[in-house]
């Protein structure tokens, strides 16, 4: 899976810089944070909707797995603007293995 995250973090970062006019991703950068973050939030509750759809049997698998590609594609955008590297949150995500989901967020709240 890897594999499939570097290699859209390589080709976001290959289109950081592209012409406005031809990459969405480059047009997306050029317009700011606001215009990404105010994209993620459509996704999410596009992902939030298909859910709600599935569960209710009025929805297909395909239009949720799309909508949540969708949010980690532009959640992704958003770390290449920031300068996040994705294996950071990978990382992230692989040091919370073998820990309880309880402990680590209250591990949260107290902080070192």
């Amino acid at each position: 899976m890897n594999d499939v995250l570097d290699q859209l973090a390589a080709t976001l970062q290959q289109r950081r810089g592209a012409d406005p006019d031809t990459s969405y991703v480059a047009s997306l950068h050029h317009k700011g944070l606001n215009k990404i973050l105010e994209k993620i939030g459509e996704e999410a509750t596009e992902v939030i909707l298909a859910a709600k759809d599935m569960e209710n049997g009025e929805g297909r698998r395909a239009e949720l797995v799309g909508e949540v590609a969708d949010l980690w594609f532009h959640s992704m955008v958003m770390l290449s603007h920031l300068e996040v590297d994705i294996s950071e949150v990978t990382e992230c995500l692989r040091a919370r293995f073998g820990t309880s989901g309880i402990e680590e967020k209250a591990a949260r709240r107290t902080g070192p």
